[in-house]
């Protein structure tokens, strides 16, 4: 389903049927049909051409904020639990501060002061990626750090970068690697609700949360294929990376392997 959504999203400049910023006056509210699958929204736009657009910003702004956030917050945990001491103490309390955010407002905050645009909706996502990944991170390395090959490695004189990158990280990738999974369904999820809200990429880009803002401005009940083929191009994805996840903990996670 992953494979099927991010090709949608890749040959959507080829596979669409139409323009999916041009309206049309003569299919106002056309409803799905051999010429348009999907129906047509408002203005007379093709929705199934809007929801493979929308895809490429969707799944860019996911897979990007969260390439970039818990990348970075992963590190930040493993180099705060290993050194420790004042480091580590202010860290936690920066991520602390952040964490007493609920997302959807820290990203609301965040935009309203940078503005509408999709390089400042990946900024404020990789901001709220941050805390949770280096808390999570942090939690692991600690028990790495006491493990015997660590203190091993630090008998016989081995560089603090040299433990970090060879003995800590690389212990560390099975919690990140699921880690990046389940998040990347939660930065789809806040994307679309920052562009429904309309504080997230600019008006005339199609997203997914646009079209059910849209479809929210209407009577839902005379045009449902408006808010349902939306909806559900959302749960597919939120859906499919989740379980992605919770299968690749099941096998890279010793304590669950070989359990059904």
């Amino acid at each position: 389903m992953i494979v099927v959504l991010c090709l949608s999203a890749i040959l959507a400049p080829w596979i669409s049927p139409y323009d999916p910023k041009i309206p049309y006056a003569d299919w106002v509210w056309m409803g799905p049909s051999s010429q348009h699958w999907f129906g047509n929204d408002q203005i007379g736009r093709d929705v199934l051409s809007r929801i493979l657009w929308g895809g490429r910003v969707s799944l860019f702004v996911g897979l990007t904020s969260v390439a970039f956030g818990v990348t970075v917050g992963s590190m930040l945990g493993v180099v705060s639990a290993f050194v420790g001491g004042k480091l580590d103490l202010v860290v936690q309390r920066v991520v602390d501060a952040l964490l007493a955010f609920p997302a959807i407002i820290l990203a609301l905050a965040l935009l309203a002061g940078l503005g509408q645009s999709v390089q400042n909706v990946i900024l404020a996502l990789i901001i709220i990626f941050i805390p949770g990944a280096t808390r999570t991170v942090r939690s692991q390395a600690l028990a790495i750090k006491e493990m015997d090959y660590v203190l091993a490695a630090r008998a016989i004189g081995a560089s603090q970068l040299r433990i970090i990158a060879l003995y800590m990280a690389p212990n560390c990738f099975a919690i990140f690697l699921v880690l990046f999974t389940i998040t990347v369904g939660f930065a789809i999820v806040v994307e679309s609700s920052l562009s429904f809200l309309g504080l997230g990429v600019p008006p005339d880009v199609p997203t997914w949360g646009k079209m059910l803002a849209d479809a929210g401005r209407t009577d839902i009940q005379s045009t449902p294929w408006q808010s349902i083929f939306p909806g559900a191009a959302i749960s597919l994805t939120v859906f499919a990376v989740n379980f992605l996840g919770d299968a690749l903990r099941d096998v890279l996670d010793p304590r669950l392997r070989g359990t059904r």
